[in-house]
């Protein structure tokens, strides 16, 4: 389980409009999976200074690229020689986010500064403690100021998309329907578990004597559900994994989403059964089912509003694209990275 640092929000906050006009298709697509990331080498700093392009005589500079960077590499490295298509890529975004800046900061937005202020405090609210916000904004090399300006763009950005593009889309049935019938495999629904576990961890770097402690532990837990104890608070209080705060909750998972030994006593059990103790090389888990779902074909009229969202994004991203492509003819741009 991974946990999300406050500091995503900044970033998101920084780059909406990059987002925007990468791609602003927000509907996953129906039934796919998730992918993991698997990160490569090193990166390589820009450590440049001054603008990397100029849009219509704005310049975008080199610490936008350098922030840009971060948000598309999302905590990932990619190999050095692979550094230079990334860093063409960012600033081809960051000049498309200038273009939808510059057109949308002829509209006016009379509450712009309320909304700038509750975006503000809704953000830094998610911060431990101003210290935890500071050197967030600080790793982004950003100040407050620059933060406010960030999210002034953004609110601009959005209103002009949704007023240009948004609001002038719409997916019909008949749409939905012919995606539908066209992409059948997207409907299949895998067999699926909802489960919670109790993890007393251990790693490669855990002693022989610390194992037989930790599988003694685990053992004593499983007897004392076994005795009528409660399973979430038990993994409140006793299990390494982060999934505790939420009573060991892991949610649903299908095959494959789980390491073989655990995911073979998982979907074994019947909802409301409590494994034994279970080892992983992660440690010792207790595995509690809470609900199966059998494998099945997701019917239309379940899976509409889904394909009308993830069409209506295309569509958006479709148009958004057009324009830029449009406006890019008739704008001054210099790209200047080297």
């Amino acid at each position: 389980m991974q946990k999300v640092h406050s500091s995503v929000w900044i970033k998101g906050c920084m780059v909406s409009a990059l987002v925007l006009c990468g791609s602003f298709a927000v509907a996953a697509e129906p039934e796919t999976k998730k992918e993991v990331v698997t990160p490569a080498v090193s990166t390589v700093a820009v450590t440049s200074q001054g603008p990397v392009a100029r849009v219509n005589g704005i310049a975008i500079d080199a610490v936008e690229l350098r922030r840009a960077r971060k948000v598309l590499l999302r905590g990932q490295t990619v190999p050095d020689e692979q550094q230079t298509a990334l860093d063409k890529q960012a600033v081809d975004q960051l000049i498309s986010a200038e273009l939808l800046y510059q057109a949308a900061a002829k509209l006016e937005i009379k509450d712009i500064d309320t909304q700038i202020k509750a975006k503000l405090a809704q953000g830094k609210a998610r911060f431990k403690n101003e210290q935890d916000f500071a050197n967030a904004i600080k790793d982004l090399e950003m100040n407050e100021n620059d933060l406010q300006e960030y999210t002034r763009r953004v609110l601009l950005i959005s209103h002009f998309v949704e007023t240009a593009f948004v609001s002038k889309v719409t997916v019909s049935e008949a749409e939905a329907r012919a995606f539908y019938d066209k992409n059948p495999e997207k409907f299949k629904r895998e067999e699926a578990v909802k489960a919670s576990h109790i993890l007393i961890g251990t790693d490669s770097a855990t002693t022989s004597d610390d194992k037989i402690k930790a599988r003694e532990k685990a053992e004593k837990l499983r007897k004392d559900l076994a005795g009528g104890a409660d399973f979430a608070t038990l993994a409140k209080g006793n299990s390494t994994c982060p999934s505790s705060q939420q009573g060991g909750d892991l949610g649903l998972f299908n095959k494959g989403q789980m390491v073989p030994a655990f995911e073979k006593v998982a979907f074994t059990l019947k909802p409301g059964e409590i494994s034994d103790v279970v080892e992983t090389q992660f440690g010792y888990h207790i595995i509690k089912v809470t609900e199966k779902k059998s494998a099945e074909t997701v019917d239309f009229k379940d899976a509409r509003s889904k394909i009308e969202e993830f069409l209506k994004g295309q569509k958006i991203n479709d148009a958004i694209q057009a324009y830029l492509a449009e406006a890019k003819k008739t704008a001054r741009i210099e790209i200047l990275l080297k």
